[in-house]
């Protein structure tokens, strides 16, 4: 059976409002219940009361309804019957109501339009005031106090002059709960509470429609859009209906308009907005960030040494040799060359993708900790961010593996204050052991020489033997247990010399059918394979040289890609960008995601260089920032880092290499033109603001200006040393004819001269001597300030003792020989 109740605001006599100053409310509910016939339910609210009219129909064609005189009503249609007038309604429990006008009369009620139950005219200004309706107990009372909601009043079909209607029973305490309820009912806009109803007849897009159930789309029931209309009244919008066939109430939405926020809805509703706004403003700042950085990670053409700068001094034919225009760039696209032509780019820092490592190479002249201490802030000023360290035989081994330190290893406080100083100074510390090529200060030990390769070699390890990866597994451990703050090990393996000439590699390349490359794998695999499953999370390192000569099915069948990356080291000054680019090709091809470079700074134009050729370095950098720019066309392959390395020795057994102090200079040029993508002149006033420096003179090699950098008396020494020592003592020894003709190493030999002659070169060459061995000895301090005294002797005596001891010996036999003031010549 289906109920409707519908609550309607009564009018003053000439439309105005109630004088209680209290807008009048149209409330409309419609529900329906199962299992009866149609029939209606009709209450009109005024705010202070209820009109209630309660129409049963128990069967087909039968109504239980109490007609007031002048009303009619029209049976037959569910949910549409209307009594108007004073009526009886028969409620679940048995009571009865009448309602009553506000001034206690009947009013007739409405006309209605023939077959439209629908008013025939809109109500008229003499409509009573005030309507108070008292609702009692029962189903009635429940019904109206359930159900209602708003609705237009032109809905209910009341003509003008008709009143609310005479309904009995209720009391007072009805009245009252009828008139708290009021108080409370939300109050709409004027728009919706003055807004016409629209006539019965009219189409369904134009006719009110009650609201659909949350998250439904109203389009399809026929709810325009927009604001409150004839067409549409919004406060039909604000309630659900109630759902077919189902007895128990709906909970009504909040009404769209009309209604006033509480404070909490209203500071959530603000602060949604607010997290809205906010995001947006995130979006927006995004995508400026990344239009102004839009050419940032552009790597632009490397800028080279201006022939005509004289603040570096005369430069020669450097720049021609350097940096050919035509060579500058390998392959750029033509849309890419033209944005580069137009646009005027600052050089690509490397620094923002890729680690650069300064080399120490501690297998030869290892510099004191406290001068590290002078030398880490500095590297870090240049721009690198971290080191390698290839520790050798100056790591303080402990247990069976002592015999391998050297008798000026550092101790393991050193090792400790290392990484301190470097993390101080945000440096990375990688350390570097030689697990197969380069093991000389393991193998030249008596107690592992079981373990080479070739027997009478002390290079490379024999692989074959159970002992050596036992060996290399605690030297390992040793050497990880003091470093757990790096994220980084080298493992070398580079220049396994004699690889496969054992007689043990000979037979195992026999029965397995395999290749020196082969073999080769094999040993790396097992040390990774320890790394990996000791030291979870490390990343390993080694040299690429053998690589080189592997196939690439090879290298995908051992899976060594997964757990270590190639640097590719090459040291030349001028090298052709392609031919390092088709190694890179070869690894991309074998799995490899990630490689790194390796320049020099130092140590490889000659095993015995005392002097860094500045020009030489530099070169070598601008070639691999070539090859750099290649890079990104062999995706997915990517440059994790540079290592600049700095040789101390070619090998354990070689000699000493330029020192430290004096490659810093060489140092400085090749971090800046890798941090600026060239030899820029921000890079020239950042080495020699750092420096302290003048001028630097690239083709001499040479540096004008006292200098601030650590070592510095070393590095001007050693420049004389390199310079003039040789040339005054040969010039002294060869050049005076005095000398030639009157001192003869026959005359020395026979311990025969002329005083007379002697004294006409002895002067000079005495005041030669003397100044020498002053300079000598303020040499030797500088050196045992920073080096061990190991280092210091081998230093002199490579550089300084073969040419002073010449003198030495000249001024020696000089003084003995005129003492015997010209005896005869010894037989």
């Amino acid at each position: 059976m289906g109920h409707g109740i519908q609550d309607m605001g009564c009018r003053t006599h000439a439309g105005h409002r109630a004088r209680t100053g209290r807008q009048v409310w149209d409330m409309k509910r419609r529900t329906q219940y199962m299992g009866h016939t149609p029939g209606t339910h009709q209450a009109w609210d005024t705010g202070h009361g209820t009109c209630a009219g309660h129409t049963l129909g128990t069967g087909p064609g039968t109504q239980d309804t109490h007609q007031a005189p002048g009303t009619e009503y029209t049976p037959g249609i569910a949910g549409r019957g209307r009594a108007l007038g004073t009526h009886r309604a028969r409620t679940g429990t048995g009571n009865r109501h009448r309602a009553r006008t506000g001034h206690g009369g009947a009013a007739p009620g409405p006309p209605l339009a023939p077959g439209s139950g629908r008013p025939a005219a809109p109500r008229s200004a003499g409509a009573p005031r005030r309507a108070r309706v008292a609702r009692g107990a029962g189903h009635g009372a429940r019904c109206a106090r359930r159900w209602w909601r708003p609705v237009h009043p032109s809905s209910l079909g009341a003509p003008a002059g008709t009143g609310p209607f005479k309904s009995g029973g209720g009391g007072g305490r009805a009245r009252a709960r009828a008139r708290a309820r009021s108080r409370r009912c939300p109050r709409p806009p004027r728009t919706c509470r003055d807004a016409p109803w629209p006539p019965r007849d009219a189409a369904p897009s134009s006719r009110p429609v009650t609201r659909p159930w949350r998250g439904a789309d109203p389009a399809p029931l026929g709810i325009p859009a927009g604001p409150c209309s004839a067409a549409t009244p919004p406060c039909l919008l604000g309630h659900r209906p109630h759902p077919a066939g189902r007895g128990r109430r709906s909970r009504p939405l909040a009404p769209r308009w009309g209604t006033r926020e509480s404070p909490e809805m209203a500071f959530q509703r603000s602060h949604r907005l607010n997290l809205l706004r906010l995001v947006v403003l995130l979006l927006v700042a995004l995508a400026g960030i990344k239009f102004f950085f839009r050419d940032s990670f552009t790597l632009e053409l490397h800028k080279h040494v201006s022939k005509d700068s004289g603040f570096w001094g005369d430069t020669g034919d450097v720049v021609q040799d350097v940096i050919p225009q035509s060579q500058q760039v390998l392959e750029v696209p033509a849309a890419k060359l033209m944005t580069l032509k137009q646009k005027q780019q600052v050089p690509r820092d490397v620094s923002a993708t890729e680690m650069r490592l300064v080399h120490l190479d501690l297998k030869g002249a290892a510099p004191r900790v406290s001068y590290l201490e002078q030398v880490f802030p500095l590297l870090s000023q240049l721009g690198a961010n971290g080191v390698l360290i290839e520790y050798e035989d100056m790591f303080p081994f402990k247990g069976e593996l002592e015999i391998l330190r050297s008798p000026y290893a550092y101790s393991e406080e050193d090792i400790e204050r290392i990484q301190q100083l470097a993390e101080q100074h945000k440096l990375e510390v990688v350390p570097l052991v030689q697990t197969f090529g380069h093991v000389e200060f393991i193998l030249k030990h008596e107690k592992f020489q079981h373990l080479r390769e070739v027997e009478r070699f002390p290079n490379s390890f024999n692989p074959h033997v159970p002992g050596t990866l036992a060996l290399l597994k605690s030297i390992l451990s040793q050497v990880i247990e003091k470093h757990r703050r790096s994220s980084w090990i080298h493992i070398g393996a580079d220049e396994v010399f004699h690889l496969g000439e054992g007689m043990d590699s000979r037979n195992w390349m026999s029965q397995h059918k395999g290749d020196v490359g082969t073999m080769y794998l094999k040993h790396i695999k097992e040390v990774l394979g320890f790394l990996t499953a000791q030291y979870w999370g490390l990343r390993v390192l080694m040299w690429d040289d053998m690589l080189r000569k592997i196939s690439v099915g090879a290298l995908q069948e051992s899976g060594i890609a997964k757990h270590v990356s190639p640097v590719l080291w090459f040291y030349a000054p001028d090298f052709e960008a392609e031919q390092i680019v088709q190694f890179l090709t070869k690894y991309v091809e074998s799995g490899f995601e990630a490689v790194w470079f390796a320049s020099a700074f130092k140590g490889t134009t000659g095993p015995a260089q005392a002097w860094t050729p500045l020009s030489y370095h530099l070169k070598n950098h601008l070639s691999w920032l070539k090859v750099m720019q290649a890079v990104p066309r062999l995706a997915p392959l990517r440059l994790q880092g540079v290592v600049l390395t700095g040789w101390q020795r070619y090998d354990h057994y070689s000699v000493l290499c330029e020192l430290l102090p004096v490659s810093i200079p060489s140092l400085a040029i090749c971090l800046q033109t890798l941090v600026n993508g060239g030899f820029t002149e921000e890079a020239k006033r950042k080495v020699l603001d750092v420096l302290g420096l003048e001028s630097v003179q690239l083709e001499q090699s040479t540096c004008e200006g006292r200098g601030v950098f650590p070592g510095v008396e070393i590095y001007h020494m050693v420049e004389q040393v390199n310079g003039h020592l040789k040339e005054s003592i040969l010039k002294a020894l060869e050049e005076e004819s005095a000398i030639k003709g009157w001192f003869s190493p026959y005359h020395r030999k026979r311990q025969f001269g002329n005083p007379r002659n002697m004294e006409s070169f002895g002067s000079k060459v005495l005041k030669l001597h003397e100044d020498w061995e002053s300079f000598v000895r303020d040499l030797r301090a500088q050196l045992d300030r920073i080096y061990f005294p190991d280092t210091v002797e081998e230093w002199l005596e490579e550089n300084v003792n073969p040419y002073l001891d010449q003198l030495r010996d000249l001024v020696r036999d000089y003084r003995a020989i005129i003492r015997l003031k010209g005896r005869p010549k010894a037989t």
